[in-house]
């Protein structure tokens, strides 16, 4: 399980762990929280109370400072898992759908033709249509696109990066989504 891990403007950071999320309430370094509790962890006794220290976890922090780059600068890494999920499984010239080891990172313009791989000249592709275009454009293949490609934003990027995200987080993520987003329900 991760902690969606915020600025205290409100922007996603990072995921963390439970333990990375201790240290920034042990470190008076949680602003705010939002989402359920996920965990409590337990410390020592107080010498004097004999109390328990006990520190609640909540699934979404936000912590103090301020982010040192532009978050909306940023261009996701390209990874092949991030695609797919961007793509849905989806085979952008047949339409099937396919589980991860089924589909490929297919190039628009082809490497060969000097097309580049980034966001905007890859779609998934099965490995079938991916074999049948080959070192074609889709023009050159006539197999049209059935969707356009699309550098997703910072937070279609966190909900990229994990696959095990909790409903709140993913209720405070998607809020902040574009309309053309293809990550929307």
């Amino acid at each position: 399980m991760k902690v969606l891990k915020l600025s205290a403007q409100g922007l996603p950071q990072s995921w963390i762990s439970l333990e990375e999320a201790v240290l920034h309430y042990a470190a008076d370094e949680v602003r705010w929280e939002l989402g359920a509790e996920v965990a409590v962890f337990h410390g020592g006794h107080n010498a004097v109370t004999g109390i328990q220290s006990r520190v609640a976890i909540n699934s979404i922090i936000g912590t103090k400072g301020m982010p040192r780059i532009n978050p909306f600068a940023l261009r996701p890494a390209l990874t092949n898992a991030k695609l797919f999920a961007r793509d849905r499984g989806v085979c952008a010239y047949c339409g099937t759908h396919g589980h991860e080891h089924e589909l490929t990172r297919e190039h628009i313009r082809p490497l060969a033709q000097q097309g580049q791989d980034v966001w905007m000249n890859v779609v998934t592709a099965c490995r079938g249509c991916n074999s049948r275009k080959g070192n074609r454009t889709p023009e050159q293949a006539r197999m049209p696109l059935l969707y356009a490609p699309y550098v997703p934003n910072l937070w279609e990027d966190f909900i990229l990066r994990n696959r095990r995200i909790l409903a709140d987080q993913m209720a405070f993520l998607t809020a902040h989504l574009p309309e053309h987003s293809r990550l929307h329900g």
